[in-house]
């Protein structure tokens, strides 16, 4: 026996951030009886209804999307707009691993893991996700070098990031840099950047943990292979 969210996450059906949301909604039903309580423990002997759908394993799939800007990181929208489950084609209801917002691009993973999403998204586990940011200026190699200490964003210093200069162009007042953080704070990045003057025009990215973009083209994707699903779990051991 175990937590009702945990044996849901478990199952693939969402993340147990949202089981526990469903949960409390009064979306979930243990052997007949709507459950509300988050304490609530059962196992996949029980009959378990979600949202109306009846709970049980599922095949587990995993993908690497190559997110375009202009598309949202939601599995639908009120207003219509392109989703990132628009653009990959798959009978099981997956879920994206955290987000990138509406105006960032790159990977983007989507599964109906609930057990993998959990650890790759929990902040004490500290997945490094490497993003490419590009600036409306040529910026100040000292003052970009404040970032890897930590800056005050939303009223919290970030923790310690890794920055390096990938190129500054005086002539075009433009810069690209790379910078790998742990967090995943709302508009962290942006905002990172924002703390010490600059402005992000352009943001992707480029790796979560030892995945990257490699062979993908922005809209494409591709399933994981098992060798690394496995190599993903074998980070939290």
């Amino acid at each position: 026996m175990e937590r009702l969210q945990k044996v849901i996450a478990n199952s693939g059906y969402c993340s147990r951030r949202k089981a526990e949301e469903l949960i409390s909604k009064g979306k979930v039903e243990v052997n007949g009886t709507v459950i509300t309580d988050l304490g609530t423990k059962a196992s996949f002997g029980d009959d378990i209804t979600v949202e109306g759908n009846k709970l049980g394993e599922r095949n587990k799939e995993y993908i690497l999307l190559y997110k375009p800007k202009g598309v949202i990181t939601t599995t639908s929208d009120e207003k219509g707009r392109k989703t990132v489950l628009d653009l990959i084609n798959t009978q099981n209801r997956l879920y994206p691993v955290g987000r990138l917002d509406y105006d960032t691009s790159g990977l983007l993973l989507l599964t109906n893991d609930g057990e993998l999403t959990n650890l790759l998204i929990h902040p004490r586990n500290e997945i490094e996700k490497v993003y490419i940011a590009k600036i409306d200026q040529a910026v100040n190699p000292k003052k970009i070098k404040v970032l890897a200490s930590g800056v005050i964003i939303d009223g919290k210093k970030t923790a310690k990031a890794k920055v390096k200069i990938k190129k500054l162009d005086k002539r075009k007042n433009t810069s690209i840099i790379e910078l790998t953080i742990h967090e995943g704070k709302n508009h962290q990045v942006r905002k990172m950047f924002e703390a010490i003057g600059y402005n992000v025009v352009g943001l992707k990215r480029e790796k979560l943990a030892f995945l990257d973009l490699s062979g993908l083209k922005s809209g494409e994707y591709r399933h994981l292979t098992i060798k690394e699903v496995k190599t993903l779990y074998s980070l939290f051991k």
